[in-house]
């Protein structure tokens, strides 16, 4: 079954693009943005297992690395998002937005 996929990477100043891009080129990713590309992933039962085992067999990962999917559920049709490696940080816009509650109304 092929399936359209996002795919969000972040392998730090010394990541093994190299192996990435090759594995982006040989299917056939279209550019998305910093760090993003959109690829027609073939796979046979499981979308995430299979990514990942994939991924892992072909780019030399290291502590800090992160790939983040995003797909439609085979079940509902909904998107969803997991990370294949790596997780979640703290987001660097925390601390922008004004306090609301700071804000005093006069009259």
């Amino acid at each position: 079954m092929k399936k359209g996929i996002w795919i969000s990477y972040d392998l730090a100043v010394k990541g093994d693009y190299p192996s990435l891009y090759a594995w982006l080129d040989l299917n056939k990713a279209v550019e998305c943005g910093n760090s993003i590309a959109f690829i027609k992933y073939e796979f046979k039962d499981d979308l995430v297992i299979e990514l990942k085992k994939d991924l892992e067999s072909k780019v030399n990962f290291t502590n800090g690395d992160r790939v983040y999917v995003i797909y439609s559920n085979k079940d509902d049709q909904k998107i969803k998002g997991t990370f294949i490696r790596g997780g979640r940080k703290s987001n660097p816009w925390t601390g922008y937005a004004p306090d609301l509650n700071d804000i005093i109304d006069s009259m």
